[in-house]
């Protein structure tokens, strides 16, 4: 989301308003692990939501088709959106998501930069330890500074992969800012920030991603629109975990306590000296426990 302090009002519960398995052989096993696969009981771990979510899902687009659908260009792009005004710029305008149809989407930001690019191991490892699936955001530029680390994050099957940009700036044609980032100022620099993200992502996974969310999560509504012509969807969420990595244990703990069915939640793995790591390891096997029914995006919004 941000590199900076987010204000904490943004927590709130919002009204409701591509990702090929990881290697190619997942595919045909996928399949057959998700037959029968029904809801997580109360007391099961997130194994079950795992199996459910190594199949292809709606969102997910094979590499062979990613290859096969050319984008628009640049150009083109820019000549359709000329003179295109945009009138409201904020996280949670019509057309972005924010909620899933079932499951609890856990999302988690690395946003890059110099500020940005750190990484917070502990949060990956209570995932995995307890095999609870989550869709990671990746900026370019995070990307950039951990080559290896990114690949093994985008061959793990538990993960998917997002697009969190190029500059991580707020998606706008006319530079408006949020927490202190400048946004896109026209159609092109707006076409550079979404697709150069897809591209990196792309160089990982074999595909561009279908789900995008802006740097800061800001965006007027033409970004909006230009985000769906370039074939992706705008992400925001309902839940803001950790205020930008900002937030202490207990809050970080009790607004992941917070998610239901259909929530999606926000928070950060590339700052390691927030307390989210702590939060959610405090709170995750709460939340197992309970019953809750976790997924990647894909999954929670099929």
């Amino acid at each position: 989301m941000s590199e900076q302090t987010v204000d904490a009002g943004a927590d709130q519960e919002i009204p409701a308003a591509f990702r090929w398995s990881r290697r190619g052989f997942l595919v045909s096993a996928g399949a057959m692990i998700i037959t029968g696969i029904g809801t997580v009981q109360a007391g099961a771990t997130g194994l079950e939501s795992l199996a459910a979510d190594t199949g292809v899902a709606e969102g997910t687009v094979t590499a062979a088709a990613a290859k096969s659908a050319a984008l628009p260009t640049r150009a083109g792009i820019v000549a359709e959106f000329k003179g295109r005004k945009p009138k409201k710029f904020g996280m949670f305008l019509p057309g972005v998501i924010t909620h899933g149809k079932h499951r609890v989407a856990l999302t988690f930001d690395a946003c890059g930069g110099p500020r940005g690019s750190h990484y917070d191991k502990s949060l990956i490892t209570t995932l995995r330890k307890h095999r609870v699936p989550a869709t990671l955001f990746l900026n370019s530029r995070w990307i950039e500074a951990h080559r290896s680390l990114a690949a093994d994050l985008a061959a793990d099957p538990l993960f998917e992969i997002g697009n969190h940009g190029w500059h991580h700036r707020p998606l706008t044609v006319r530079g408006q800012s949020a927490y202190g980032i400048s946004g896109t100022r026209s159609a092109g620099q707006a076409y550079d920030e979404i697709v150069r993200g897809l591209d990196a992502v792309a160089e990982l996974t074999g595909h561009r991603p279908r789900w995008y969310r802006p740097g800061t999560a800001w965006v007027d509504d033409v970004g909006v629109a230009f985000a769906k012509r370039l074939g992706v969807r705008v992400v925001n969420f309902s839940i803001n975990a950790d205020y930008g990595a900002t937030a202490s244990t207990s809050v970080v703990a009790k607004n992941f306590a917070r998610a239901r069915s259909k929530s999606i939640t926000l928070a950060h793995f590339n700052q390691p000296g927030g307390r989210t790591a702590e939060g959610l390891a405090r709170e995750l096997p709460q939340m197992l426990h309970a019953g809750r029914h976790f997924g990647t995006l894909s999954k929670a919004l099929a």
